[in-house]
């Protein structure tokens, strides 16, 4: 904007037509008042679900994101560079690492974001509130970046280690953030068939080792093991499926595999030529491997469906605003009924979800470990696709109401732009949409009364 043409006059239309909110924010210190009825005059709605715990816990968070990660994030999520250790550091000592694995005894006298929550009472809705706060730093490929690896392996590790030493040993290098952990079930070969795994663990003949061999390539759920030390590995040991605990060293290679989101996700191809694992870092009984392989699933979609919920209100936000500051042909763009009418059916899909999800989510707090599994598998699948196919509808009618800007990757429409490019790895990644409608249907017709056949 060229601020001869001007100087001395309202720009307020010429500058929204340019520039997006988030400028105004970042030179708010410059602000000489306020004009009338410009705040929210909307009540903010009450949920039986959030306590003040979670309300300052939210807070905090918000503040952490938007002060401490932001600017790290988004300088990562551009060049590609994995998480600083400065970053995983700060959040070590906040809470954030023990936090990001779920309530559990594991954050037992944990001092979470300087006392917003006793690690005691850290409950699923903290649990929501933590994953949806840290997406609104808008970069999905920092997002799996961003430790999500040892959300979806250390738990491997606290509920199937065979030694309460060497658990607790693990345990602390990680959330000290000494340690990088990830899981490495998938392969090229088997895809969603955790089944048809062909990486191989066969005892030495004093039995004190496994010997490793096999390729791990999921394109993009090996998350972070660029950059990681550990690996909860899936492997076939004679007579059926096993997970084991695998070291980075001799043997062992990691490759950067490149993808359609940021490479600071540390997307991986991993070798194991020969690699000699001790039999102690067996996770669980040898051949029972399927039940610690599946042991985390629900909690990984639950927070996948969290954070492609919350991605697909912040872009729902993004054009609300746009379409009332955006003029075309001498009108606000929000005036068109076919703009509206998108609108409504992207705030639908954002509230439906939430709720649908807020209600799962107290159906965990309610349920211990055993009956989340045998109850929740099949609603949280089909929450996580519905979520997805939301994220499709939505994505494609933002991408409408921005226009050209909506395929850029700055300035305007960076985060319709990222959503649109990105989206599907939430589709695909933890199980894909029809994978996950089936397992609901099936699990429906389970439960279903013998007097109804």
């Amino acid at each position: 904007m060229n601020p001869l043409i001007v100087a001395g006059t309202d720009a307020t239309e010429a500058f929204h037509n340019l520039h997006r909110q988030e400028v105004l924010q970042k030179y708010s210190n410059r602000c000489i008042g306020q004009i009338e009825g410009a705040s929210s005059r909307s009540p903010q709605f009450k949920s039986p679900c959030y306590k003040e715990s979670h309300r300052r816990l939210q807070k905090a968070m918000r503040i952490f994101t938007g002060e401490k990660s932001y600017p790290v994030v988004q300088e990562c999520e551009k060049t590609g560079m994995h998480i600083p250790q400065e970053l995983v550091d700060s959040m070590s000592k906040k809470g954030i690492l023990h936090m990001r694995i779920g309530p559990g005894k594991h954050l037992h006298g944990v001092n979470i974001m300087d006392g917003a929550v006793k690690g005691e009472e850290f409950d699923y809705f903290h649990d929501l509130i933590i994953t949806q706060e840290m997406v609104r730093a808008n970069a999905r490929g920092f997002q799996d970046g961003n430790m999500a690896g040892m959300t979806i392996s250390l738990t491997a590790v606290l509920q199937f280690a065979n030694n309460e030493a060497w658990k607790n040993k693990i345990a602390q290098e990680v959330f000290s953030g000494k340690k990088n952990i990830s899981l490495a079930i998938t392969e090229a070969f088997a895809g969603s068939d955790v089944a048809g795994l062909r990486t191989t663990a066969e005892k030495t003949k004093d039995g004190k080792h496994y010997i490793v061999n096999g390729t791990k390539k999921a394109y993009s759920t090996i998350t972070n093991g660029v950059f990681c030390g550990y690996f909860v590995t899936g492997v076939k040991t004679g007579k059926g499926l096993s997970v084991i605990l695998i070291e980075r060293g001799e043997g062992l290679e990691t490759k950067a595999i490149k993808t359609s989101y940021s490479a600071a996700a540390g997307t991986t191809f991993i070798t194991f030529d020969s690699v000699k694992v001790p039999v102690e870092n067996l996770l669980g009984e040898e051949n029972k491997g399927l039940h610690v392989i599946l042991s985390n699933f629900n909690h990984e979609r639950c927070m996948m469906a969290c954070a492609v919920i919350r991605m697909s209100r912040l872009v729902t936000e993004e054009c609300m605003k746009w379409s009332n500051q955006r003029l075309v042909f001498g009108k606000r763009l929000i005036e068109q009924p076919v703009i509206r009418q998108k609108l409504a059916k992207m705030i639908a899909h954002c509230e439906s979800n939430q709720a649908w999800l807020e209600n799962i989510t107290y159906q965990m707090t309610l349920m211990p470990y055993k009956q989340q599994s045998a109850h929740l598998a099949g609603p949280v699948g089909l929450l996580k696709m519905f979520a997805t196919r939301s994220a499709h509808e939505i994505a494609d009618d933002a991408v409408q109401i921005f226009g050209g800007r909506g395929l850029t990757q700055t300035g305007m429409g960076k985060t319709v732009e990222m959503f649109h490019r990105t989206y599907k790895f939430d589709a695909i990644l933890g199980g894909a949409e029809e994978v996950l409608g089936d397992l609901g249907v099936r699990q429906a017709l389970r439960n279903m009364p013998r007097s109804m056949l």
